[in-house]
């Protein structure tokens, strides 16, 4: 008898643990959750070492963001795109590393282990052209005003060794967005790899909660 109740106790133990780490994993995947800023491509907006908290909201319910949003989103599978090889009739981002097992999917998607993201802004919307020239965006033909940009930061339309990126003219597809880091210099991003669809895109970034002088909300 003393036995059975040892167990039973046991039993209710596992279950209260499992069923926390259901509702955590739940909650990470569909409400919000914690990350850290490892780069230095949305500086000064962000800084590398921030604790930040990502709204995820948006992706559950397929909300498109908005042209100012600071979003994470997977990584494509090629992050550099010959300019030889850019399809600007299609400009988006390749995605094939995703796995092929239930149990595969899961691990990589919902517990995101072995998953890599980038944080980027919002730049261009489905519809619109974008044109990068002269150290400046246009869209749609208008100069996009950037103020979130330090003073004397152009856009520029090739990397550290001169090779051009292949996307900087062209019309953004339906369900992706374009996004660039604020720190355009030292920001690998649609620029080198096209847009990102809108299944890609997994949250908003929200708040700031480290270093605590700086908590709030993040806006743009």
């Amino acid at each position: 008898m003393v036995i059975n109740e040892k167990v039973k106790d046991i039993l209710e133990w596992v279950l209260c643990i499992l069923i926390a780490l259901v509702l955590a994993i739940l909650v990470r995947y569909f409400v919000g959750t914690p990350t850290v800023v490892k780069q230095y491509s949305m500086y000064p907006t962000l800084k590398q070492n921030e604790r930040l908290i990502l709204n995820r909201l948006s992706r559950t319910i397929g909300e498109m963001p908005k042209r100012g949003d600071i979003i994470t989103f997977e990584e494509p599978s090629k992050v550099s795109v010959d300019i030889t090889e850019a399809n600007l009739d299609n400009p988006v981002a390749e995605y094939n590393n995703e796995p092929e097992s239930i149990w595969g999917k899961f691990v990589y998607n919902v517990l995101e282990i072995g998953k890599r993201s980038y944080i980027k802004r919002v730049i261009a919307l489905p519809g619109e052209h974008v044109k990068i020239e002269n150290g400046k965006v246009y869209i749609n033909g208008e100069e996009l005003k950037e103020d979130y940009l330090e003073p004397n930061v152009t856009t520029n339309t090739e990397d550290a060794l001169g090779n051009e990126f292949p996307f900087t003219d062209f019309t953004v597809p339906e369900n992706c967005i374009f996004a660039m880091g604020d720190n355009r210099a030292h920001s690998t991003d649609c620029r080198e790899f096209g847009c990102i669809p809108l299944e890609k895109i997994e949250s908003k970034v929200w708040i700031r909660f480290w270093p605590l002088n700086q908590f709030g909300k993040i806006d743009k």
